[in-house]
């Protein structure tokens, strides 16, 4: 048995001998959305430290644990929070969670980020439905042997957010007044925020938002089978002419007060699974 399958063994072994349940549906919340995980019923919690072969969470806004239980009667796997690159993991430890939700019998993947704005259109607040993305700015997830029992060598990528699901977020919003946008997600490395030279390149090569998350999350949700539904919460803005610097907290400030908004999508979706 090749080394990742060992370990997916290893660490869905663990899970279930804490855990007496299973789930179609897994959500991992973004910076500073943490608070959705209050929603929920929870039945089991461990703390991601416990769990073989898992990372740990180094960023602020992000408290490492995973959840299962129920979210408007339908039961759950939750990540609050996720990793990074930047955090100085592999490509394969950042999406190594989402081998393990599908492992666990995962089918369906809500992800939710927080993303720099670079369309015109965007205020700092909004919603944007990741439609597709750009991966070109990030290291491939997927590099190196592959384990046909984990997915195919070259999975396509043609339709990475699964358009059934963005409908239905689409209509969500529309019966409850809530207005979101639509579009394209490029992700890098991070730990930076972008030049002005590179907001302009992200503009120009078609992006409307930029993050440092979901990209390889969805590359390996695809990989092995599952759909996938993204959101991003707009949390500053790229282009203006002003001063344009940004902090980490004023990341998570925006996060938090659009939050609401994204929870009742959420919870709504996950009635309709």
């Amino acid at each position: 048995m090749s080394t990742i399958l060992q370990q997916l063994q290893e660490t869905k072994t663990y899970i279930q001998s804490r855990v007496s349940g299973q789930a179609a549906i897994g959500i991992i919340l973004g910076s500073g959305l943490g608070n959705l995980a209050s929603e929920i019923v929870s039945e089991f919690e461990i703390p991601y430290e416990q769990i073989p072969h898992f990372p740990v969470s180094t960023v602020e806004g992000h408290k490492g644990r995973l959840i299962f239980g129920t979210l408007e009667g339908v039961k759950v796997w939750v990540m609050s929070g996720r990793f990074h690159f930047y955090e100085g993991y592999t490509p394969q430890q950042v999406s190594y969670p989402v081998r393990v939700m599908r492992a666990l019998g995962v089918e369906t993947l809500l992800l939710s980020n927080a993303a720099g704005g670079v369309n015109s259109n965007f205020k700092v607040g909004d919603l944007m439905i990741i439609n597709d993305h750009i991966s070109l700015f990030t290291i491939n997830p997927l590099l190196g042997k592959n384990e046909e029992a984990l997915g195919t060598r070259f999975p396509d990528m043609s339709e990475p957010y699964a358009k059934s699901l963005i409908a239905k977020v689409k209509n969500i919003a529309a019966a409850n007044d809530i207005k979101v946008h639509e579009g394209v997600y490029l992700g890098v490395t991070g730990p930076t925020f972008e030049t002005r030279a590179e907001y302009k390149l992200i503009l120009a090569v078609g992006g409307d938002a930029v993050g440092m998350s979901t990209v390889q999350e969805t590359i390996v949700a695809v990989h092995g089978g599952m759909k996938v539904f993204a959101i991003s919460v707009i949390t500053d803005l790229g282009i203006r002419e002003e001063d344009n610097i940004i902090t980490h907290q004023e990341v998570l400030e925006a996060a938090t007060a659009a939050e609401p908004k994204l929870t009742l999508l959420f919870k709504e979706l996950v009635k309709q699974l």
